[in-house]
């Protein structure tokens, strides 16, 4: 049996009238690459996906460093990287030009790389060559400020060489802007660029570098075209996501949530980009994984006030409602809110709650008696308490437990001078003090204000000490 020829199979279906001649090749894929130096072996085409990168394709390399990748149908628009038998590398992206050849030298995969079928890699390649020229003398400018510290004529030189390389890249991107608007490495490339810092001062004459950060703030998303999902294939908008919120942020809640409902807001101007956004950003502050106290506040945020029916596509109305409830439970625990009062029962049968407790500060302690982190931290506590007794109470909320566990536990412990409960129904801690693993400690002030959560014990007096006024 013989095989038809790809391009033969084309011609024969288009003559039968399955395909016409511009859609066959409209709607294919087919990648010709030669890198001269290499003698065979396997190669990846690895696509991006904001800050992940998935395998696309792969093909052999033969004896002469050739290969392809051909598909019937188009491959998703992005940012590309070809993986070589040596695992080096070079770049791509793809757009409708999907009839690409690449050919290039393993001594210089750029500087020797020819494109042939696609503007957006000509353009790349373009920039990328001028990339590693600037390169070099970026090095060599940093050698000579280095050598000659103490030479203010040789320092304003080396700051005028800093100030062309930075005029010719400038250039060089507005030359792509107007031969080539509407290119895909064009609308990336202007995606990447940071406005220019406008030169504010204060009273003093002094530059104000707060309100400098506020306007670069405000002007970091002017070029960047949020209606294109094709930029969500390509690293920029990730990478611009982390500096806006976690680099030029204050990483405190109040701040985060300022700004990710800007980006928030803008990006919901094209489905995909805000599905991105959002999700990209809520998870980042979700429980678990950040480090900044509260984060989950900003979480609870996006979740309540984006994840709505109308406009989280994505889920469908149990997930939804799933998502939306855990953002509910998290609600009432978080930082400088009112801590809930706890009514529940101590080991003697008695009625204890949070609020009758007469100690100036509360420290809710939730613990499972299983919890070797908890075994770990409880000795700790005990001694902190002991020192703190005067101003300090502990509310001790045993979870997951039996009645038997838990009273073992305490006198194992020898913590019966803590005030302890224990509801094997929940319901007298359901959605108060949000939980996700053991041990968890909250800080409740005099006026049972929660401002401390998600604590060791060595970090309990800096935060009492913060609400006295004292230094910590």
């Amino acid at each position: 049996m013989h095989k038809i020829p790809f391009l033969l199979l084309i011609v024969l279906m288009t003559i039968m009238g399955f395909v016409t001649p511009a859609r066959a090749f409209q709607d294919s894929c087919l990648l010709r690459f030669q890198v001269k130096g290499y003698t065979g072996g396997k190669v990846k085409l690895i696509g991006v996906y904001a800050d992940q990168n998935y395998i696309a394709d792969s093909a052999m390399m033969d004896a002469e460093g050739r290969f392809e990748i051909r598909s019937m149908s188009m491959m998703k628009p992005g940012y590309f990287y070809v993986i070589l038998p040596d695992y080096t590398n070079f770049h791509m992206m793809l757009d409708r030009e999907q009839h690409i050849s690449m050919i290039t030298e393993k001594a210089d995969l750029i500087g020797a790389m020819q494109v042939k079928g696609s503007v957006d890699n000509e353009l790349l390649y373009e920039s990328l060559k001028l990339q590693k020229i600037h390169d070099a003398r970026i090095d060599s400018l940093n050698n000579i400020k280095k050598a000659n510290e103490g030479n203010a004529e040789i320092q304003k030189q080396v700051e005028a060489g800093f100030q062309k390389i930075n005029d010719e890249r400038k250039s060089q991107v507005q030359s792509f802007v107007s031969k080539y608007p509407n290119a895909f490495f064009t609308k990336f490339k202007v995606a990447g660029q940071n406005p220019d810092l406008v030169d504010v001062r204060d009273a003093k004459g002094e530059p104000d570098r707060a309100a400098q950060l506020q306007y670069f703030k405000a002007q970091f998303w002017d070029n960047v075209d949020l209606s294109d999902a094709r930029l969500i294939y390509t690293p920029v908008i990730v990478n611009k996501l982390n500096k806006y919120i976690v680099d030029f942020t204050m990483q405190q809640p109040d701040s985060i949530i300022h700004w990710a409902d800007i980006i928030i807001r803008k990006s919901m101007v094209n489905p995909e980009m805000f599905q991105f956004v959002s999700n990209y950003i809520a998870l980042k502050y979700q429980p678990t994984k950040t480090k900044v106290m509260d984060g989950e506040a900003v979480y609870v945020h996006i979740i309540d006030k984006y994840f709505t029916k109308e406009n989280a596509y994505w889920l469908d109305s149990a997930e939804l409602g799933k998502l939306r409830k855990k953002a509910w439970e998290m609600q009432a625990s978080l930082l400088n809110k009112k801590g809930p009062d706890v009514i529940s029962t101590d080991p003697y049968g008695q009625t204890k709650s949070i609020y009758g407790s007469k100690k100036p500060y509360v420290i809710v302690f939730m613990f499972d008696p299983k919890c070797d982190h908890c075994r770990e931290e409880t000795p700790k506590l005990h001694k902190f308490f002991q020192e703190w007794k005067d101003k300090v109470d502990i509310f001790a909320i045993a979870l997951n437990t039996n009645q038997k566990d838990w009273t073992e536990f305490i006198d194992k412990y020898q913590v019966r001078d803590w005030t302890h409960v224990f509801d094997p129904t929940n319901k007298s801690i359901y959605a108060k003090y949000w939980v996700d693993i053991t041990p968890e400690m909250y800080v409740l002030n005099p006026d049972r204000k929660i401002i401390g959560k998600n604590l060791k014990t060595e970090q309990l007096q800096i935060v009492i000490n913060r609400d006295m006024g004292k230094e910590d």
